[in-house]
C-alpha cells in the first residue's frame, strides 16, 4: 500500500547501506533511509525530513550535518512549534535593543548563530506565513534583517527541515507557501511509521533494552517470545519514541532477566488502561484554553446551559485572584496589569465576592468540582 508521503519522495541511487548514529533498522525501508542520508549530507541542499512524530527526524537531521562538510560548524536546532509567531521570529533571526518591550539588548538570532554550520527547523508546517516570507528570503538570498533593525545581514546556513504535516494537504489548506515548499523540498528523506518496518522491532527492542539495563543498573537480558509477539503486533501511533518508553518502562519495572508481558502497558496485553489528561506541549496558552474549555463543557454535562457563566466566569475570578496576589493585593497595580480601570475592578470584586483583603486561595475550576483544568503527563 502507498504511502501518503510517497508523492514528496524521489529515489536515491544506488549505494552502500551504512549505520547512523542512534538510529536502528534493518529493513529495506531504513536502507533507503541510509543511502539517502548519506548522499544528501555531501552536498549542500536543503533536506525536508517527513515523518511522522516520534520515527527519529531529529535523528536523521544530526546525522545530515554531521556527516557533511560542515560538521565542524554549528549545528542548531529550533522547535518551530513551541513558540509563538513573535517569539519564533526573535529566535530565528535575533533583535535589536528597544525593538519590543523588554528587549534590553541586542540579541543574535539561531540562523546567525549557526553560520558555516546547519540549522535544524523541526516542525517547520507550524511556522506562520509572515515567518515563511522571511525563511524563503533566507533560502534564496542568504540574508536577513533582525527584528527592528533596518541592516541586512548576510549567513552561510544550512536549512534541514523536518515536518510530521503532508505539506501539501498545508498547501491546499492555505496555511503553508507553495514556493517555500519547493525551495525545501529539494532533497527529501521519508522516514517511515514503525508499523511499516516492523522487521526493525526487535533489534530496536534490544537495542533499547540494553540502553535501559545498563542505566537502571538492571539484570534484564532477553526478551519473552510472547511479549516480543505483542510488540511486534503493536500498531505503534507513537511510533519509535513509545516503543522507547514502553522497553524503558518493562525495564524499570522488571525484576529478572527476563522481560515478560506482565512487564508491558495494559494497552499492549489488550487490556483497557486509563487515559490520563494531557497537557498540551509547551504549555501554550492558547491550546491550555482549549482543554480547559474542553474539560469545563465535558464536566458539565449536555444539558447544561450556563456554560459561559461556568467556564468564563470561574477563569476570570482565577485570573484577578491571581494577580491581586503578584502585585501584594495593591489595587490600582493589579488593575493596570490586568489592563482594566480601578472601577471595574471595584465591581469585578464586588460580583466575585472576592475580598480584597483575604489571602488569595485557588478557586480553579479543577478545585470545585465544576470543570476540571489540564494536567497530567506532557504530551
Amino acid at each position: 500500500m502507498p504511502s501518503p508521503y510517497d508523492r514528496h519522495v524521489s529515489r536515491s541511487p544506488t549505494g552502500d547501506d551504512f549505520a547512523l548514529p542512534g538510529v536502528v533498522g534493518v529493513g529495506p525501508t531504513m536502507r533507503e533511509v541510509y543511502r539517502v542520508t548519506q548522499r544528501v549530507a555531501r552536498a549542500r541542499a536543503c533536506v525536508l525530513i517527513v515523518g511522522e512524530t516520534g520515527t527519529g527526524k531529529e535523528l536523521i537531521a544530526r546525522a545530515v550535518h554531521d556527516l557533511s562538510p560542515r560538521s565542524t560548524g554549528p549545528y542548531i536546532r529550533v522547535n518551530c512549534g513551541a513558540l509563538t509567531e513573535s517569539l519564533l521570529e526573535s529566535e530565528l533571526f535575533g533583535h535589536v535593543k528597544g525593538a519590543f518591550t523588554g528587549a534590553v539588548d541586542n540579541r543574535t538570532g539561531r540562523f546567525e548563530a549557526a553560520h558555516t554550520g546547519s540549522i535544524f527547523l523541526d516542525e517547520i508546517n507550524s511556522t506562520s506565513p509572515k515567518l515563511q516570507v522571511k525563511l524563503l528570503r533566507i533560502l534564496q538570498e542568504g540574508e536577513f534583517e533582525r527584528v527592528g533593525d533596518t541592516s541586512t545581514k548576510k549567513v552561510d546556513t544550512r536549512i534541514i527541515a523536518a515536518t510530521n504535516r503532508d505539506l501539501l494537504d498545508e498547501i491546499d489548506a492555505g496555511r503553508f507557501r507553495e514556493d517555500l515548499y519547493y525551495r525545501l523540498n529539494v532533497v527529501p528523506v521519508y522516514l517511515p511509521p514503525l508499523r511499516e518496518r516492523r522487521e526493525d522491532i526487535p533489534p530496536l527492542v534490544e537495542f533499547f533494552l540494553k540502553r535501559y539495563a545498563e542505566q537502571n543498573k538492571r539484570d534484564v537480558r532477553r526478551v519473552s517470545p510472547e511479549a516480543m509477539r505483542l510488540l511486534r503486533e503493536h500498531d505503534w501511533p507513537g511510533n519509535v519514541r513509545e516503543l522507547q518508553n514502553y522497553v524503558e518502562r518493562a525495564v524499570v519495572l522488571g525484576d529478572g532477566p527476563e522481560l515478560a508481558v506482565d512487564h508491558l502497558p495494559p494497552q499492549l496485553r489488550g487490556e483497557t488502561a486509563p487515559r490520563p489528561i494531557r497537557t498540551p506541549r509547551g504549555g501554550d496558552l492558547t491550546a491550555l484554553t482549549a482543554e480547559l474549555v474542553r474539560q469545563g463543557i465535558r464536566a458539565a454535562g449536555p444539558n447544561s446551559n450556563d456554560l459561559h457563566n461556568r467556564i468564563v466566569g470561574q477563569v476570570e475570578r482565577e485570573l484577578i485572584q491571581q494577580v491581586l496576589q503578584t502585585c501584594d493585593r495593591v489595587q490600582i497595580k493589579a488593575a493596570a496589569r490586568l489592563g482594566i480601570n480601578r472601577n471595574t475592578l471595584h465591581k469585578k470584586l464586588a460580583e466575585f465576592r472576592i475580598d480584597e483583603n483575604e489571602p488569595v486561595e485557588s478557586s480553579s475550576p479543577a478545585g470545585n468540582g465544576e470543570a476540571g483544568g489540564p494536567g497530567g503527563d506532557e504530551e
